[in-house]
């Protein structure tokens, strides 16, 4: 199992003079997370993407490249793509750069994204929300199998015979379907073969697995080998010394983003003893000390039937610099090796 963290690039809180002054300096120390994980021996980091004054990810594949001049080993991804706002060509081409400046460590996980900023901004119509994403995935698609592409569909004009540069350094970049809860994206993820990016923020994680059933089942009926069919949970998730610490951590900052976003969405702010439902054996986050964090991934995965990848999405409760330092290291190197001893064993 491959254990990451992912991250907003999540906005300083304060004065719209202490934002501005701050966001240098939130973007750097992004960038000694993403190099203290490395060092740490975390598998993986992904940078989302958000167009809105919240975060600070709008161009991801910028910070991912910063942060291949600073690594060694780390594999570098998107957390998502917003695929339906971008030229699949332009994309393709970032992430194959970056595969390329990285020794060959870039991914992406395409989706659709949780927010809709990006379509007015790009003059985009929502009533394409998914012809969009289903013609820009088959055109990346084609562009990651092809050098040179033959193509048509509805929103971008056509290519014949264009060559797309450059190449990345793998042989095939990988490219994971990041999904909600809506059940034709598990069965596109399986039709297709990619392997499936579960974002699961609420709730009861075992919940998922009738969805995760019909991606493996399409998977198995599109005639993929199982072993292709990987999955991975994305969940909010922190680890520290304590339980208790880190709930009163997390708790005041992520009461407070989940109410901001509510009031777009009509949702209200969580009480504590939601939250802290939400940390118990079956709720999804993964925050608490390392042993039972560990603990809790091996029972989502064993709910799920086995997941490939877990990544803790850490932009919650805009905690300090040092707490994330501090939940990086003990991920690294408490709840990784435990995960990881338990799988050799099993």
């Amino acid at each position: 199992m491959e254990i990451g963290i992912d991250s907003f690039a999540a906005a300083p809180l304060g004065s719209e003079k202490l934002k501005k002054d701050s966001a240098e300096q939130s973007l750097n120390r992004l960038l000694e997370r993403m190099e203290f994980a490395d060092q740490q021996g975390l598998d993986v980091f992904g940078i989302g993407e958000h167009h809105r004054k919240d975060f600070l990810d709008s161009a991801p594949t910028v910070i991912l490249a910063a942060a291949a001049a600073r690594t060694k080993h780390i594999r570098l991804t998107s957390a998502v793509t917003v695929l339906s706002a971008i030229d699949p060509v332009r994309i393709f081409q970032n992430f194959a750069t970056l595969d390329l400046i990285s020794g060959g460590r870039a991914e992406m996980v395409v989706g659709r994204g949780s927010f809709i900023d990006a379509f007015p901004l790009f003059g985009l119509d929502l009533e394409d929300y998914d012809s969009l994403f289903a013609d820009h995935l088959d055109l990346l698609l084609q562009i990651r199998d092809n050098e040179y592409v033959t193509w048509s569909g509805k929103h971008r004009p056509a290519l014949t015979e264009q060559g797309i540069y450059p190449r990345p350094k793998q042989d095939s970049l990988p490219i994971w379907l990041g999904v909600g809860g809506t059940p034709g994206s598990f069965v596109r993820a399986g039709v297709l073969g990619l392997p499936l990016m579960v974002a699961i923020i609420g709730g009861e994680t075992h919940r998922f697995r009738p969805l995760i059933d019909l991606y493996r089942e399409a998977g198995k009926r599109a005639g993929h080998a199982p072993e292709k069919l990987k999955v991975g949970l994305h969940s909010l998730g922190f680890v520290a010394d304590s339980t208790e610490q880190a709930a009163n951590d997390v708790y005041p900052g992520y009461a407070e983003m989940i109410g901001t976003v509510g009031k777009e969405r009509g949702w209200s702010a969580p009480t504590r003893a939601q939250f802290d439902a939400q940390m118990g054996d079956t709720g999804a986050f993964l925050i608490g000390n390392p042993q039972e964090v560990a603990e809790k991934i091996k029972r989502h995965s064993e709910a799920l039937g086995g997941i490939s990848r877990v990544t803790f999405q850490m932009d919650i409760g805009n905690l300090p610099h040092e707490k994330l330092m501090r939940s990086i290291e003990l991920i690294g190197q408490s709840v990784a090796p435990a995960l990881r001893a338990e799988l050799a064993v099993s």
